[in-house]
């Protein structure tokens, strides 16, 4: 099976961030299967981009990156432009690469545009991933305002949806939300980003280490936070938090790993509150290969988001990080993954509203060892048995060899238009994603 891949942010475990698709295509490969990943280079070197595509491999994966600059730290308008443009120089190239069945993933949702067109010029079937409920996160922050930019988004959404073979969500609000924009139950199968139990089940001799590098940890409590510090995550939070931690346990350390837009605010904040360098300390992103050292440092790991809804459907890839490590979680939302904490007994729910009974409830935690034990053996439990990514990779696998048979000619959905009475193939020359490509 040949499978062309489109992830705009596509990581390797040499990279920060999620590596949900990596791990995916590696194991594909793994099984005999061809894999090409198109995705972006986020930060092209001066000159990059006279050259265009480069095209390297990763663990058997052919990936073709195009220099497409993107950072959280973006403002919402430079995000969209990068997005259409990726989307463009996305669908130009997936056209071209030898493919059985296209995998888009989602987030951005413009990332439908060249997944369409790119299966429809080869008359191979789409599959469509979604980790969060775009357009409801962009709309619900504020990232998307006029009308017009709202109704594009929704129109997107239902484009992505109606020229999908298949659904795969990440998580059961994700799922919800699919459903609830009209696409059919049975086409969706629900597939978590997983957790990678062999990079993170690693030898406590690797968090002693960590721990001995710095003199204000050692043998302190650690609560630490991996991953981006956007608006949506209100990272600024634990900050809050910290301050009020200081007061109950000033031995108590907080530890931040991470990058993006609100780094500066959330040092700010911690600034203000007294806290930065005293029981709160901030360290760079660090590429996915180095998080199993700061995760088996930790005594527990923590998952913030501004207090909204649409975010209880996330799928947040530090929580299946920390899972894999076995080490408990705390998060301050709603939703499935809180459900899940509460009956488990992985983790702790904390009050988004209420820095203070949130602290509270973390000291008390991470001076509870048998509490911890049992946590973290609970968390790695649910890695094991229901989140692990052999297991999911497996689903995922399933879920397009099913689909490929129908791909040697065209896919489902074009073979029904283009048997209708009077009826012919919609061109992909007229459709929006050939449009952004032209």
């Amino acid at each position: 099976m040949k499978i062309i891949y489109l992830h705009q942010h596509f990581n390797t475990p040499r990279s920060a961030g999620g590596s949900f698709s990596y791990e995916w295509a590696r194991r594909f490969v793994a099984n005999g299967h061809e894999v090409h990943v198109v995705t972006a280079e986020r930060s092209p070197q001066r000159g990059r981009w006279a050259r265009g595509w480069d095209e390297t491999e990763e663990a058997g994966i052919r990936v073709h990156r195009y220099p497409v600059p993107y950072s959280n730290e973006m403002g919402y308008t430079r995000r969209i432009v990068s997005f259409l443009r990726f989307a463009r120089a996305a669908a130009r190239k997936a056209a071209t690469l030898p493919g059985d069945v296209v995998i888009a993933t989602s987030t951005p949702l413009t990332i439908a545009l060249p997944g369409v067109y790119a299966a429809r010029k080869q008359s191979i079937p789409m599959v469509f991933e979604i980790a969060d409920l775009w357009p409801e996160l962009p709309i619900a922050i504020g990232a998307l305002r006029s009308p017009w930019s709202i109704a594009a988004a929704r129109w997107l959404e239902r484009y992505a949806y109606r020229h999908s073979a298949h659904v795969v969500a990440q998580s059961p609000g994700v799922k919800a939300g699919v459903i609830a924009a009209g696409y059919p139950a049975e086409q969706i199968t629900e597939v978590p980003c997983g957790c990678d139990r062999e990079q993170f089940d690693v030898s406590p001799e690797v968090g002693r280490e960590f721990r001995a590098r710095y003199d204000w940890l050692q043998d302190r409590p650690l609560i630490v936070y991996t991953g981006t510090m956007g608006p949506i995550n209100g990272v600024d939070y634990l900050a809050r938090v910290a301050a009020v931690a200081m007061r109950l346990d000033p031995e108590v350390r907080f530890l931040l790993v991470g990058g993006g837009r609100e780094q500066k605010k959330v040092r700010r904040e911690a600034e203000r509150l007294g806290v930065l360098d005293k029981n709160l300390f901030m360290l760079p992103p660090v590429p996915k290969c180095e998080m199993p050292a700061v995760l088996s440092a930790a005594d527990l790991a923590t998952s913030v988001f501004i207090d909204l809804k649409e975010m209880w459907a996330n799928n947040a890839t530090k929580v299946f990080d920390a899972m894999a490590a076995g080490r408990p979680i705390a998060v301050n939302h709603q939703g499935w993954l809180a459900e899940m904490f509460q009956h488990s007994g992985c983790g702790l729910v904390m009050d988004v509203n209420d820095p203070n009974s949130a602290a509270g409830q973390l000291v008390a935690a991470v001076r509870d060892r048998p509490w911890l034990a049992r946590a973290g053996a609970a968390a790695a439990r649910l890695g094991r048995e229901r989140f692990d990514r052999d297991l999911l990779a497996h689903r995922m696998e399933s879920i397009l060899l099913k689909l490929v048979p129908a791909s040697r000619g065209a896919c489902p959905r074009a073979r029904k238009r283009r048997d209708k009475p009077g009826g012919s193939h919609v061109s992909a020359g007229t459709s929006p994603a050939a449009r952004i490509v032209g």
